[in-house]
């Protein structure tokens, strides 16, 4: 089962992909967001499709394919979760998560363009598997009371600027994650019940050519070591969306060019889907 969101920017609806065939999710809900995720509406749109309540949606293969989730409150980042990305980025493995956040306005769908800001040289790929919050998760006892506080998982590029993140950053990294167009999203949402986030395989391509390819077998600290963490921080709520890092094969490494108008980016996680995004200059 996939949720998604199909429509122009701005006017998604929500539907839900079972078997092949794309749902109407109108007669349970009128947007896929925390309101929606902390009412049961995963396993309430289960029962609806079991009983034939929610309507085939006719002409969803015409329909753009926006981001899965609506416009979170939080989007929170983890920094260095492979230990070969924090080797080719000059850092030793970290020995706690380091959390950065990111603009909930970077979210687009996974198709749209990719906008490259005035003033960037440094604009880089970074694959990696979002977590979404499905119920709220405030001081959790142990990571694996994390678990049954997800709702599931998508495919999320957290596009950077190197420069910004790192030269002009003032000692943070937030300069260079936050501009618009920087996280696309999706294809779908795929509950958490369907998904091992540990056993996934994650990749990137550029322009055709190989550059990431990875499990998050990898990971230095685990989905749910992840959410029990930051839940020691800040309380969690639904539809917040967790980018849990990206592994090694991005251009900060010195081995490929960075990305310039132009270039087309393609990323996937197995079991998720795939991304396509073109990169654009931001003032045309």
């Amino acid at each position: 089962m996939e949720f998604l969101r199909l429509g122009a920017l701005g006017a998604e609806r929500p539907a839900v992909r079972q078997d092949g065939r794309v749902h109407d999710l109108a007669p349970l809900t009128t947007d896929i967001d925390g309101d929606f995720l902390a009412r049961g509406g995963i396993e309430r749109t289960r029962e609806a499709l079991a009983t034939g309540a929610l309507p085939v949606l006719d002409g969803a293969e015409a329909l753009r394919i926006g981001a899965p989730i609506a416009r979170p409150m939080a989007v929170l980042c983890i920094g260095q979760n492979y230990a070969a990305h924090a080797a080719e980025s000059g850092d030793a493995p970290p020995a706690v998560p380091i959390l950065f956040h990111k603009h909930p306005n970077t979210i687009v769908g996974p198709f749209d363009d990719v906008l490259i800001p005035p003033g960037a040289e440094k604009v880089d790929w970074e694959v990696e598997l979002g977590v979404v919050i499905g119920t709220t998760a405030r001081y959790l006892d142990s990571p694996e009371a994390a678990l049954a506080h997800i709702a599931g998982y998508v495919v999320s590029h957290d596009v950077s600027e190197r420069a910004f993140q790192v030269e002009q950053s003032g000692g943070q990294w937030s300069k260079g994650k936050n501009a618009e167009t920087f996280n696309p999203l999706g294809p779908a949402l795929v509950p958490a019940d369907e998904v091992d986030p540990q056993a996934l395989r994650l990749w990137s391509t550029v322009n055709g050519e190989t550059r990431q390819d990875s499990n998050t077998a990898d990971m230095i600290f685990t989905v749910a070591q992840i959410v029990h963490h930051l839940s020691q921080y800040l309380v969690l709520e639904p539809g917040d969306l967790i980018n849990t890092g990206t592994p090694q094969g991005v251009a900060l490494s010195g081995r490929f060019p960075y990305l310039k108008s132009g270039d087309v980016v393609e990323i996937g996680i197995d079991g998720l889907g795939s991304q396509r995004q073109r990169l654009v200059d931001a003032r045309r």
